[in-house]
C-alpha cells in the first residue's frame, strides 16, 4: 500500500529527526487535534471518544483539521495511548471528570500469568485502516507521525486502574511483585513494538513513544523501571525515526541522547541544559509552555522567536512541552506556528 502514496511535498520534519540541514525548524503541536478546535468539537458532540478513535474516517478527519487550520509540518494520528490496553483485553472508558479508567486492572501476579501478546494488526486493526487512510488524503502534503505510550506509563494506568497524581499502587506493585511487573512491563514493551511496526508497515514516517509519568521515577527507578522497556522497543522497531517523550525525567537525558533517538523535552528544561546533557547530538524537540499561547499573539510570537535562538534551527523540532490546551484560541495557535515560518537567523 506504501508504494501508492504520494510523494511527500515538505520533508522538513523528516530531515530534521536526521539531522540534515534544513532553512528553518518543522513545528508541529502535541494534541494539535483536538478539543479547541470548533470542529473537533463538534465531532465530540455526535460520537463518543472511542468511537472518534475506531472510526478510521473520523480518525483520518480529526487527523487533518490542524493541517488544513493551522499549516503545521506534520500530522499526528488521531488515537489513544490506551488502545494498547485495550488490545491486551483489557476494559477501557473514559469518565467524564475522571479520564481513563481501566476497569479490570492487574492486582496479582495471576492477572499478569494470563497476558499474552496480542495480534495488534487485528485487535488494532482500525488503526491501520486510519493510517491508510489518513496518508491518502494527506496527499504528500506533510510526514504523518504514529505513536504509542511508553511501556512505564501504560503499565501506570493497568495496575493503577485510573490517572493518578503519584501511581502509588503502581509502584507498590513494582518493589512488591518486582518479577510479575517486569514481566508485564515487557509484555507491554513487546506488544508495543509490534504496534508500532504495524503503524510504520500502513504508512506512518516517524513515530513517537510518549512516557507521560516518567517524572514520577527517581533517577534510579527511570534507569531500572522505564528506560530498559522504551529500549526494548527502540531495538526492535525499524525503518523510521522515532522521537521518545519522557515528560519530566531532564536527569535522564545525557543516558537517553546515547540512543540516537530525538528526544522531547517538557517546559521545565532549559535548551541550554538540554543541548549541553544531550552534547548536540541528537534532535531536541520541545519545549514552549503550553500556557503561554495565552499570551498575546505578539508575545507569542516574541517568546518562540526567543525559543529557537535558544535551541538553534538545526536537529531542532518546534512543539509544546506537552499537549495544547482546550482553552487556547485558534488564532494564538496559529501564532505559534507562523512565527516559526517567519524566522530568520540573525
Amino acid at each position: 500500500m506504501a508504494s501508492t502514496f504520494q510523494p511527500l511535498q515538505n520533508d522538513l520534519l523528516l530531515k530534521a529527526l536526521k539531522g540534515e540541514t534544513v532553512e528553518r525548524p518543522p513545528v508541529w503541536m502535541m494534541r494539535q487535534a483536538g478539543r479547541y478546535l470548533p470542529e473537533y468539537r463538534k465531532l465530540q458532540e455526535k460520537y463518543s471518544f472511542f468511537e472518534r478513535c475506531e472510526t478510521p474516517e473520523l480518525a483520518a478527519e480529526i487527523t487533518l483539521q490542524p493541517i488544513d487550520r493551522l499549516g503545521v509540518d506534520a500530522a499526528i494520528l488521531f488515537s489513544d495511548i490506551l488502545v494498547v490496553a485495550q488490545a491486551l483485553g483489557f476494559e477501557v472508558t473514559i469518565e467524564k471528570g475522571e479520564g481513563p479508567v481501566i476497569h479490570n486492572p492487574v492486582k496479582s501476579s495471576v492477572d499478569v500469568d494470563r497476558l499474552v501478546v496480542p495480534d495488534v494488526s487485528d485487535r488494532l486493526h482500525y488503526v491501520m485502516d486510519a493510517i491508510t487512510l489518513t496518508r491518502n488524503e494527506l496527499k504528500g502534503r506533510v510526514p504523518l507521525i504514529g505513536f504509542a505510550g511508553a511501556p512505564w506509563t501504560i503499565y501506570c494506568y493497568l495496575v493503577e486502574g485510573h490517572c493518578s497524581r503519584n501511581f502509588s499502587k503502581a509502584k507498590q506493585f513494582y518493589y512488591q511483585n518486582r518479577e510479575a511487573a517486569e514481566g508485564l512491563l515487557s509484555i507491554i514493551a513487546d506488544t508495543t513494538a509490534d504496534y508500532l511496526n504495524a503503524q510504520i508497515k500502513s504508512g506512518v514516517q516517524a513515530l513517537q513513544l510518549f512516557d507521560s509519568w516518567a517524572g514520577l521515577l527517581s533517577p534510579e527507578d527511570f534507569g531500572r523501571i522505564a528506560w530498559p522497556f522504551i529500549q526494548q522497543i527502540l531495538d526492535r522497531v525499524y525503518d523510521v525515526p522515532v522521537i521518545v517523550f519522557a515528560k519530566g525525567s531532564w536527569y535522564a537525558l545525557e543516558s537517553m541522547a546515547k540512543s540516537g533517538v530525538a528526544l522531547g523535552l517538557d517546559w521545565t528544561v532549559s535548551p541550554e541544559f538540554a543541548r549541553k546533557a544531550t552534547n548536540g547530538k541528537v534532535t531536541l524537540q520541545g519545549n514552549f509552555d503550553p500556557s503561554h499561547l495565552l499570551l498575546s499573539v505578539a508575545e507569542i510570537k516574541d517568546e518562540v522567536r526567543k525559543m529557537i535562538g535558544r535551541f538553534g534551527s538545526q536537529r531542532y523540532i518546534v512543539n509544546l512541552g506537552h499537549g495544547i490546551l482546550p482553552e487556547i484560541p485558534i488564532d494564538h495557535a496559529k501564532a505559534f506556528v507562523d512565527a516559526v515560518k517567519e524566522y530568520q537567523e540573525s
